[in-house]
């Protein structure tokens, strides 16, 4: 699947400027950008209050509501989006940020995507409201959610709602749910959900952990309804995605039933059951080798333009390689990269490497080492890097035809000092699951360390 989710880049001026925010996104190019949002001509800056804002993404029908810092650091303004999960909060710096014309783009971190906030429908801003589009440049076709915001905002997702607070002391510790999504074309998957609520508020954070990755920090409320029955919202921005969870219960959170939303058109249901020992299938046993294979057997251009990376590579023999199948759209590849990269620098002296293998939404190899050079350097990776393919599971299965298959971004494989794979670990549970996230990096270490030992 996939969330840090990484993300952020550059605002200008010491006062927070409506359109210095507008521009800075819009660097990746949209070709389908209306003249309000590429911009025809200079406008006069609006300031911005900095602090917290509340945003609105109008999808399929839907609010997707999250909320975003605004703060001046050393002299230029910076945003953070914010999300809250059950395990604690993440803010996902964004500092590039640009004007042209009329329009100011916030760059999302890592992806290519941005908030475009028009000057001209934004003439509110100094008081408080802005107005423009989510935009995902490498997205198939256009791909332009509405935007606004709003400051100040209570710090809560979700409001203004005939409801009634009703505490449910089951949820005060976070509580685990067996899960079934369906998608429109009836095709099911199975998931874990994790939902905890505070005590003394209607705040709820969560979670849904499934065999190809996690859906990362969500956080939302729990309230009941006029008819009785419980209500439980949950919503995520990262930049990459804007996703909605929304279901009811009419048993006090024993069974549940709703919908999730995502972005400008994904749409699936979903069904939950309280179920302490809920799992997923082992994720080292998805996928493994084709019969009679042992080795991986690639060589693919670094993201330097020149050079080449395979495992039989002089720097890699007789080390212990880890192998990372990734993309820099992929938030859970985001949170794989940020236990990595801080990884590799305290254990490389034990003799083990890591290559990650990039997989971009762009067949342009140039564009897509761009891609990962600009991750690799927001990211402080310090393990090399190659261009692999296009984003998609069956491009990594080519690419890598010693596989069986490839079912998740990402995809960890595991070699020994040999050059031989000894596990293949489909997906990552990131820091947003909370323990999973600790058993995911024991785990991970426990691999590298009995390897190292033979």
């Amino acid at each position: 699947m996939t969330f840090q989710f990484v993300s952020g880049r550059r605002l200008l001026g010491s006062a927070a400027l409506l359109t210095t925010l507008l521009s800075a996104c819009n660097s990746g190019g949209d070709k389908n950008a209306t003249a309000s949002e590429s911009g025809s001509a200079a406008t006069t800056a609006t300031a911005l209050t900095a602090g917290t804002w509340r945003g609105v993404l109008s999808a399929q029908g839907q609010e997707i509501p999250f909320l975003f810092d605004l703060k001046d650091e050393g002299g230029k303004q910076v945003v953070y989006l914010i999300n809250r999960g059950i395990n604690g909060e993440e803010k996902l710096r964004c500092d590039e940020i640009s004007t042209a014309g009329d329009s100011t783009t916030i760059r999302l971190g890592a992806f290519d995507a941005a908030l475009v906030v028009s000057e001209r429908l934004s003439k509110a801003a100094s008081s408080g409201t802005l107005t423009g589009y989510w935009v995902k440049y490498d997205a198939k076709g256009s791909y332009r959610v509405p935007f606004k915001a709003s400051h100040p905002t209570p710090q809560t997702l979700f409001f203004g709602e005939a409801k009634e607070r009703t505490d449910y002391p089951l949820l005060h510790q976070a509580q685990s749910f067996s899960v079934v999504f369906k998608d429109d074309s009836g095709e099911t998957y199975p998931a874990v959900g994790i939902f905890r609520k505070e005590a003394d508020s209607d705040k709820a954070y969560g979670t849904f952990l499934t065999t190809t990755g996690d859906y990362r920090y969500l956080s939302g409320n729990i309230v009941k309804m006029r008819d009785g029955k419980e209500r439980l919202q949950l919503a995520t921005f990262d930049g990459s995605h804007g996703w909605l969870f929304d279901a009811t219960s009419a048993d006090g959170f024993k069974t549940l039933q709703g919908d999730f939303y995502s972005g400008k058109s994904g749409h699936e249901t979903w069904t939950a059951t309280l179920d302490p020992n809920a799992k997923l299938p082992d994720a080292n046993a998805l996928t493994g080798l084709k019969p009679g294979q042992k080795r991986l057997d690639f060589k693919f251009p670094n993201i330097f333009e020149g050079g080449s990376i395979s495992p039989t590579d002089p720097k890699y023999r007789g080390k212990v390689v880890v192998v990372q199948v990734l993309g820099s759209w992929c938030p859970n590849c985001m949170d794989e990269t940020n236990f990595l990269a801080p990884w590799y620098e305290q254990n490389k002296q034990r003799g083990v490497e890591i290559i990650g293998l990039g997989f971009e939404r762009t067949p342009d190899q140039k564009l897509a080492s761009q891609k990962l050079l600009k991750m690799k350097q927001r990211m402080n990776i310090g393990y090399d890097l190659a261009v692999a393919g296009v984003a998609n599971k069956d491009s990594a299965s080519k690419a890598l035809p010693q596989l069986a298959k490839v079912l998740a971004f990402p995809t960890t494989i595991f070699l020994d000092k040999k050059g031989e794979v000894r596990k293949v670990h489909t997906g990552f549970s990131g820091p947003g699951t909370g323990k999973y996230y600790e058993q995911e990096k024991a785990e991970f270490e426990k691999t590298v360390a009995q390897l190292l030992a033979e």
